[in-house]
């Protein structure tokens, strides 16, 4: 009797959100979507998973106008503000995507491309049960280790003291990675402070950046 494999849906690395889209974000994704957005093909130097309302993206790429930036990010309102952000400061080395991070390393990244891979403070998925649905897993930290040139970054941050932990375990048992500090990196000064982070200061949780490069 022939049997029926089930087929495995991929596991959900981060956590769909419901956000109110006001009309200037409406406008910016109907008309800026196609401008910033990505085409496979596009270079990319600077890889940003998980990119929220895009403050830190916006600004570090602005500061560095010499590599070319992606924001990686399927939080509508935060595509839409990114957009509308991108065009009111008229950055020309930024784009935004709204897809799976993960797929679009897959299909998409050709492998030793990559100058840094920026994952800012992703869904930490406190719940034990929940652990295998963080994104810094042994097999997606090879994948994108994989897209990274040598000497190419990783840096994660966290303010979340467990996923802190997990991510230091995780990256420190990765055989193509080395740590550039020991342990926790210092809060680097490129990293801009968002009201993200803000609000995390605010009740008690420091955040902990984590900074591994390519051997």
């Amino acid at each position: 009797m022939k049997t029926i494999e089930r087929i495995r849906k991929p596991i959900r690395t981060y956590h769909p959100r419901r956000g109110r889209l006001s009309g200037r974000h409406f406008d910016a994704l109907d008309r800026l979507t196609q401008t910033y957005g990505f085409t496979p093909g596009d270079r990319v130097d600077v890889l940003e998973i998980g990119s929220g309302m895009g403050e830190a993206t916006l600004e570090m790429a602005a500061a560095d106008p010499g590599r070319r930036y992606l924001a990686v990010e399927i939080h509508t309102p935060g595509v839409a503000n990114l957009l509308a952000n991108i065009e009111q400061r008229a950055l020309t080395n930024l784009s935004v995507v709204s897809v799976d991070a993960l797929d679009l390393c897959r299909e998409h990244i050709p492998d030793a491309s990559l100058e840094a891979v920026h994952v800012f403070f992703p869904d930490p998925w406190p719940k034990a049960r929940h652990h295998k649905r963080r994104l810094i897993q042994p097999a997606n930290v090879a994948l994108l280790s994989a897209k990274l040139r040598a000497g190419g970054l990783l840096h994660c941050a966290t303010d979340d003291a467990g996923y802190a932990e997990w991510m230091l375990e995780t990256l420190t048992a990765s055989p193509v990675l080395r740590n550039r500090h020991d342990g926790y990196a210092p809060r680097p000064g490129h990293r801009p402070v968002t009201k993200f982070e803000q609000r995390a200061l605010a009740v008690g949780r420091a955040p902990a950046d984590l900074m591994f490069v390519k051997a």
